[in-house]
């Protein structure tokens, strides 16, 4: 019993992770799919698996992983969209904070040390807008993955660079930045010292040959790529997505209440800022000579070439999850440095906590809410339509204010395009939906039911919908 008692002390996060997986699930199971949750290979397809559309290249694409688990869910929609997707999540989710628990313990942190972090990574904030998805899957498991490799990495030694490359292309196939790993292994394991430079050097090299295995598939895969100007890089953009992943992943505040218009509340984000400060004092600051030593130089680095992908192309809350793994591991090298002396970080970090959890619970009304409000306005143009449609034009009337992440999206998001109607009837109809957007103002509603008859008197549509906030009007033919 004694030895039970030391044992739960000494791993006391993989307990906490453990009793809080089922509340996890609990909470995200209800969240409905929003914005583009209803068009990610990870909605439900009723395509053959083996197309090359879906499996081999989809957009700019290649997520095979991702048409596996469409597939699954369009066997049986109406009961596993989403609720597989939010099992599997949650999943990875604990998968991801074990191996970072495996992780901590073999790189010699302390007790303090390991746990903190671990359980830092399963609860923040930061992780959150891809726990709380629907479209999340992949970013888990590149990420899953990709922490495998480096454990396989730094402790096989028969047939390590096998598994090793095995396990990057994995993670690749879930994600395109699950190719990352195969720099970040050779860097953080030099950081740590379990390679020299010679190793270092020539396993670089492979990572890199690894990288060019993957770039020459993309270029011998069938595939038609277009594109989308969001996703092409340049010099302003990226400066601005640093920028943002550096105050959405070592900040933790409430960006509800901060940046949401409709809920903007300045004195309770002030509120999650400043309890929060006093960790971040204590761990970055307090200690700030530790980021000119190897080890702290090798995770910044890898932190930077995991995120690099999305930093480049386009970034969203939910892309911080791929760095999270490096935070922790800064969060456990700042508190190592306290020693035995830990009372600052313990205070600190029981201020932090609550400021996570009142983040954590208004992230999850809020991402409920939305999905909600998709699945009401749904009804009602089911219900309005009266009965099955072929084709579909939506006429979305735009917002005053912009979305936040997968939390607050606007309601014709929410709507999907109006693909929440074709969940909501089974995937029975409507055959094809061709959408719009105009502009806000006084007249908007008026132009939009203008444009709506005008659309319905060329007889190519067999009714037309209109968005106005929550508000669906149809007309029909």
């Amino acid at each position: 019993m004694q030895n039970c008692h030391h044992q739960l002390s000494k791993h006391w996060s993989i307990v906490a992770v453990l009793l809080l997986t089922p509340l996890w699930l609990w909470g995200t199971i209800p969240i409905l799919p929003t914005f583009d949750d209803w068009t990610s290979l990870t909605s439900p397809s009723f395509e053959p698996l083996f197309t090359k559309e879906h499996f081999l290249f989809f957009g700019y694409h290649w997520r095979p992983f991702d048409a596996i688990i469409g597939y699954l869910l369009g066997l049986n929609p109406q009961q596993l969209f989403p609720t597989l997707n939010h099992c599997l999540i949650v999943s990875g989710h604990l998968g991801c904070s074990l191996l970072l628990y495996q992780l901590l313990g073999m790189l010699s942190f302390n007790n303090a040390s390991r746990n903190i972090a671990t359980l830092f990574f399963f609860v923040t904030p930061a992780t959150m807008a891809t726990v709380m998805s629907v479209d999340g899957i992949n970013q888990v498991y590149a990420l899953f993955w990709g922490m495998a490799a480096f454990l396989v990495y730094v402790k096989l030694e028969k047939g390590k660079y096998l598994v090793w490359f095995a396990l990057i292309i994995l993670a690749t196939l879930c994600k395109e930045n699950g190719l990352m790993w195969a720099l970040i292994c050779p860097i953080l394991a030099y950081g740590f010292r379990f390679i020299k430079h010679d190793q270092l050097k020539k396993d670089l090299l492979i990572g890199l040959c690894i990288m060019a295995v993957y770039a020459l598939a993309i270029m011998l895969l069938p595939k038609d790529i277009e594109i989308h100007p969001e996703y092409i890089p340049n010099g302003l953009k990226a400066g601005k997505s640093f920028m943002k992943f550096l105050l959405t992943s070592f900040v933790t505040v409430d960006y509800v209440w901060l940046l949401y218009q409709p809920e903007r509340n300045l004195w309770l984000a002030a509120m999650t800022l400043l309890l929060s400060l006093p960790f971040m004092y204590s761990i970055f600051i307090s200690h700030r000579q530790l980021f000119n030593e190897r080890k702290m130089m090798s995770i910044c680095i890898s932190l930077f070439i995991a995120v690099a992908p999305h930093i480049l192309t386009s970034y969203s809350m939910m892309h911080t999850y791929a760095g999270m793994p490096m935070i922790a591991l800064m969060i456990a090298v700042g508190i190592d440095a306290y020693g035995r002396h830990l009372t600052t970080v313990i205070v600190s970090c029981l201020l932090l906590l609550v400021s996570i959890v009142v983040i954590d619970i208004h992230l999850w009304r809020e991402s409920l809410a939305s999905g909600l409000i998709g699945k009401s306005m749904a009804v009602e143009t089911v219900k309005k339509t009266g009965k099955p449609v072929k084709r579909v034009y939506l006429i979305n009337i735009d917002e005053e204010y912009s979305k936040l992440s997968s939390f607050c999206v606007l309601p014709y998001d929410a709507f999907g395009w109006g693909l929440a109607v074709r969940h909501e009837t089974d995937y029975q109809w409507p055959e094809s939906i061709k959408d719009t957007l105009i502009s806000r103002t006084p007249d908007a509603r008026k132009t939009a039911r203008q444009l709506g008859l005008d659309i319905i008197k060329t007889n190519e549509y067999d009714c037309v919908w209109i968005t106005d906030h929550q508000h669906i009007d149809v007309i029909k033919r």
